[in-house]
C-alpha cells in the first residue's frame, strides 16, 4: 500500500511540472503586415504592435527559420511588441521569443508585464537584440538560428499566475542603435516564434495524494 502512495505521488509530481502551450505565434498564418491584433496559431492570444509615430509600417519580412516574421520601422524609446493571452487554471509562465534588428533598429529592449493592460512592471534587465546580417547568420526561411532565441523563466512572477487577461511586452528603452549610432527611422526590428508556456494550477486532489506520499516516505523511513 505504502509503494502504491508513493508512485501514485511521484506522478502526481509529473503531472503539475508539464508545462501547455498558451499560445504561440509563428505568423506564417497572420502574416502581419499591421499593428495588429494578429491571432495566435497555437493556443488562444492575440499579438499587436504599438509605434508613436504614425509613419511606422509593419510588414512581414522572413522569419528564423520560418517565410513569416513580425517586423517594423519608425522605432522611438516607448514603442513595444504585445502579446495577450489567459492563464485561467494556469501558472508559473514560461516567455520564449526570437528577435533580430537591422544595423539601424533599436538595440535595447524591456521585458514588462501586466495584468489591466495599462499599468506595466519591468521584468529582468534590459537585453541586446543582435543584428540580422555579418558577422551574424542573417534568418532565412529554412534554417533556424537558436542565436537569436530568448528564453524568460517568469514562474516568480505570481501576479500573472491564473488571471484571465496578462499581457507582456516587448518594449524599446533607448535611441541606441544596434551599430551603436542612432536609431533611424528606416531601423527595423523583427519577432518570430513567440511561445508562452505554464503549468496547471495543482487540484486539491492532487495535492492531497502528494500530501499522502511525502507523509507514506516519512513513517517507512521513520520505521528503517
Amino acid at each position: 500500500m505504502k509503494k502504491s502512495l508513493l508512485i501514485v505521488a511521484m506522478f502526481g509530481v509529473v503531472a503539475v511540472s508539464q508545462a501547455d502551450i498558451i499560445a504561440n505565434w509563428t505568423f506564417e498564418v497572420s502574416v502581419p503586415t499591421t499593428a495588429g491584433p494578429h491571432a495566435a496559431e497555437i493556443g488562444t492570444g492575440f499579438a499587436t504592435g504599438s509605434h508613436a509615430s504614425t509613419s511606422a509600417v509593419y510588414s512581414n519580412p522572413v522569419g528564423n527559420g520560418s517565410l513569416e516574421s513580425f517586423s517594423s520601422n519608425f522605432w522611438s524609446v516607448g514603442d513595444y511588441y504585445q502579446f495577450q493571452f489567459s492563464t485561467v487554471g494556469l501558472e508559473n509562465v514560461q516567455f520564449s521569443w526570437d528577435q533580430a534588428g537591422s544595423s539601424t533598429g533599436p538595440r535595447d529592449f524591456q521585458v514588462q508585464y501586466s495584468t489591466d493592460g495599462t499599468n506595466f512592471t519591468n521584468f529582468g534587465s534590459v537585453y541586446e537584440v543582435l543584428i540580422n546580417g555579418a558577422p551574424n547568420t542573417p534568418w532565412n526561411s529554412t534554417t533556424y538560428n537558436p542565436l537569436f532565441t530568448y528564453n524568460v523563466d517568469m514562474s516568480s512572477v505570481s501576479a500573472i499566475d491564473n488571471q484571465a487577461n496578462v499581457f507582456l511586452r516587448l518594449t524599446n528603452t533607448s535611441t541606441v542603435s544596434i551599430n551603436l549610432g542612432t536609431v533611424a527611422t528606416g531601423g527595423t526590428n523583427r519577432v518570430d516564434n513567440v511561445l508562452v508556456e505554464a503549468t496547471a494550477v495543482p487540484e486539491p486532489a492532487t495535492m492531497a495524494i502528494l500530501g499522502l506520499g511525502v507523509a507514506a516516505l516519512a513513517r517507512r523511513r521513520r520505521k528503517n
